[in-house]
């Protein structure tokens, strides 16, 4: 058994399809298709049903996809970790969030305290946050809600409450507060369904008797308060998100405890360089600092 066909194996595995496997891994479909057959013939037993070029895992594929997935995932911590012993201040730390309204200002901090290493920032919905943190593909999550796991640390770095803004010619824009059955008849702006804070407004609402209907739904949060700026519609944001627009008002809701978590997690057997460990100090020294500030 040689380790290129288990990366192939899980390329597949994750795809389900020949055609698409072969491009994301830049290798012909006759190739890899072979690749799979060999590794088959090694294991003496079929990983997948096929229908056509689409590939199901047997039940076969789905136990040797676990063993399969965890010795790939050692292999890369001890990659990882022979790169930190050898270039402590270089190399690149992989982050994944749900949430990027305070992003820029925790970066531009890391930024001052690593200036050699990079970073590289995936925005995703709470399901492909849960995907890469098992994989163990991402050194951190930021993400509300928080994911649970058993392979999980999960650490709460804040609890932020959510606003509604509202363009300054609403009706409701002279107020500081509001409840939620007085929006039952509005149009909303946000972010679509599998985003954390959309998917926690949805359900609060819901637990009042009513369902937010929305104008725009789209995966681009900071575009939302242009959105209402522009009188589209109102929005449900998080106080982290919010900034000094001179045409938006955000009133508090009423009543309800309408909050969001903000958790910083990771994988349990996950590598944690030393630079992955600065960044969790400066990420827990904004949130803990928040509070003073005017956001």
């Amino acid at each position: 058994m040689e380790l290129l066909q288990l990366q192939y194996f899980l390329t597949v595995a994750r795809l389900e399809h020949v055609t698409e496997a072969a491009r994301s891994l830049h290798v012909t479909q006759s190739s890899l298709s072979k690749t799979i057959q060999r590794l088959e013939e090694d294991l003496g037993v079929p990983l997948f049903d096929r229908v056509g070029r689409r590939l199901r895992l047997n039940e076969f594929g789905s136990r040797f996809l676990r063993r399969a997935e965890r010795a790939l995932f050692e292999l890369e911590q001890g990659k990882q970790e022979l790169s930190d012993l050898s270039s402590p201040d270089h190399g690149t730390l992989e982050l994944a969030v749900n949430t990027a309204s305070t992003l820029p200002h925790i970066l531009r901090e890391f930024r001052k305290k690593q200036p050699y290493l990079h970073f590289h920032v995936q925005m995703l919905t709470t399901k492909e946050m849960i995907a890469h943190l098992h994989r163990g593909e991402v050194d951190y999550c930021l993400s509300s809600p928080p994911i649970e796991g058993d392979d999980i640390e999960c650490q709460i770095v804040f609890v932020d409450p959510i606003l509604v803004a509202v363009p300054k010619t609403h009706r409701l824009a002279n107020r500081s507060s509001v409840s939620l059955d007085e929006l039952r008849d509005e149009w909303f702006v946000g972010v679509k369904k599998g985003y954390g804070t959309r998917d926690l407004v949805d359900s609060v609402c819901h637990s009042v008797g009513f369902a937010p209907k929305y104008v725009y739904e789209g995966d681009e949060p900071a575009r939302i308060t242009t959105l209402v700026e522009a009188e589209i519609g109102i929005a449900f944001i998080p106080s982290t998100a919010r900034h000094s627009r001179e045409h938006i008002r955000c009133l508090q809701v009423e009543n309800d405890e309408l909050v969001r978590e903000i958790a910083l997690q990771w994988h349990k057997s996950r590598y944690i360089s030393r630079a992955a460990l600065e960044f969790r100090e400066v990420v827990v020294e904004y949130f803990r600092a928040l509070p003073a500030r005017e956001v």
